[in-house]
């Protein structure tokens, strides 16, 4: 229980007026009667929530940061095997033009051979035809 008198003294022989020293004294008094205010118990109890509260949510904070890791984790080996197969289809894809290449300069060394041998016969008849016209 609060001594209103004996607050009212101690605020006026510190320098407060009769007046103020009541109106605070009388505040004071509602405060305390109210019974709304926090004891240091209900502090602590307080507290003591708010670091559970925080607990926990660092616990969720974890677990979520490791599912995060775990997800990344499987990202980055899926993409991993896309690249490879990438790559995988990249090579097969120039070894395929290097065959087509290889093809084609066959074909064209047989058409030259060809060629070349057509002209020659083709040369040699001509020179045979004019010998033979020439005699």
């Amino acid at each position: 229980m609060l001594d209103t008198h004996a607050v009212a003294r101690s605020l006026t022989a510190a320098d407060f007026t009769p007046a103020q020293a009541d109106a605070l004294t009388d505040a004071l008094r509602e405060f305390t009667e109210r019974g709304d205010h926090v004891t240091s118990d209900q502090f602590k109890a307080g507290q003591a929530e708010v670091r559970a509260e925080i607990a926990e949510l660092r616990s969720e904070q974890r677990t979520q940061i490791a599912e995060v890791r775990t997800e990344i984790a499987n990202l980055d080996t899926r993409l991993s095997t896309q690249i490879a197969d990438l790559r995988a289809e990249q090579r097969a894809g120039i070894a395929g033009v290097r065959t087509e290449i290889a093809s084609l300069e066959t074909r064209l060394i047989r058409w030259m051979v060809g060629t070349v041998l057509a002209t020659a016969t083709l040369t040699a008849a001509i020179l045979r035809f004019l010998s033979g016209s020439a005699g």
